[in-house]
């Protein structure tokens, strides 16, 4: 069951330092042994920082051919499909042959590691035929491709419209629609048994984090980098003329909105004196709440749902 602020994938091959991992930065402990496929099934854990809770998953080890359902690699792969963030867990004596192979098996089955999606806007029609359009120059696909690939997909009726330069996979996905796009932290473990000149080779590579989970070195680090991944931000309430409160922090994506903040706080369905208060929008619960001088933490008795234009009528009678 996901919980938690965000869920973080453990993906890697058997015997690679997944469960070290996961023993030394949560309180679960997790099987770990000399011997391949130690762990047999999903392990959560919990990682605490910056007062977020952030549910770790030690998965089994995948093979090549997980995608085609080798080693259990379907249910693996599913899993890591709800995540948030992948950290695709490779052996440093080793890691460009698992990393390529690894990432062999994710693309395809649909997940896009480290990519965004593709600016194109599609929307089939019933009828008009193939409506095609883009507002910049196409060096990869040319309107004849678009509709090859459209009859390919029986698409005969479409409007399409590249909003920026991409290649006719992108396309596909785009047509496909059920491909994830995550980011993904490659974590190079057993640094200890290769040269500082390997290290610094690996460390210097896009989106990658060396470290050893035998000596404990550069974990700080590595939990640096996957709070930036994970884009979370932390959100303090204050009462008025009152110091915030630094000790209990709301965790929110980035770029959260006010009515982000309300969701988060289940403030969705209560009775303010015992009497069921409807409002359209946050800003007019905003309003409510700073007649009452109430504070974020003081909305224990407060639900509220935005549906009823009542809120107008209540609201006039405590202005």
């Amino acid at each position: 069951m996901k919980s938690g602020d965000a869920r973080v994938a453990l993906i890697g091959f058997p015997s690679v330092g997944k469960s070290t991992f996961l023993s030394l930065m949560t309180s679960t402990a997790s099987e770990a042994a000399s011997y391949e496929f130690t762990t047999l099934t999903c392990i959560p854990g919990v990682i605490e920082y910056k007062g977020a809770n952030i549910q770790l998953l030690d998965l089994p080890g995948i093979i090549e051919g997980a995608a085609q359902g080798k080693g259990r690699g379907r249910q693996v792969i599913a899993v890591a499909r709800t995540a948030d963030v992948v950290i695709m867990m490779l052996d440093a004596t080793k890691g460009e042959v698992q990393r390529a192979l690894l990432e062999k098996e994710l693309e395809s089955v649909g997940i896009r590691l480290n990519k965004s999606k593709p600016n194109i806007y599609f929307k089939p029609k019933k009828g008009g035929g193939i409506s095609f359009n883009s507002t910049v120059t196409l060096t990869q696909c040319s309107e004849k491709l678009v509709q090859l690939i459209l009859h390919e997909y029986k698409i005969f009726n479409a409007e399409v419209l590249f909003r920026e330069d991409c290649s006719p996979d992108e396309f596909i996905d785009v047509i496909v629609g059920n491909r994830v796009y995550m980011p993904c932290l490659y974590v190079y473990n057993k640094i200890d048994q290769i040269s500082m000149e390997e290290v610094d080779r690996l460390a210097r590579r896009p989106h990658s984090v060396v470290i050893s989970c035998g000596m404990k070195l550069n974990l700080d680090y590595l939990l640096e980098k996957l709070w930036e991944y994970l884009a979370l931000t932390c959100i303090y309430t204050k009462k008025r003329g009152q110091r915030p409160d630094f000790t209990d922090a709301i965790i929110l994506r980035k770029g959260a909105s006010v009515e982000h903040v309300v969701i988060s706080l289940n403030l969705l369905q209560l009775l303010v004196c015992r009497r069921q208060v409807h409002l359209r929008t946050c800003r007019d619960l905003l309003v409510l709440c700073k007649a009452w001088n109430l504070s974020m933490f003081s909305w224990a008795s407060l639900f509220v749902t935005f549906t009823d234009p009542i809120c107008l009528r209540f609201l006039s009678s405590l202005l």
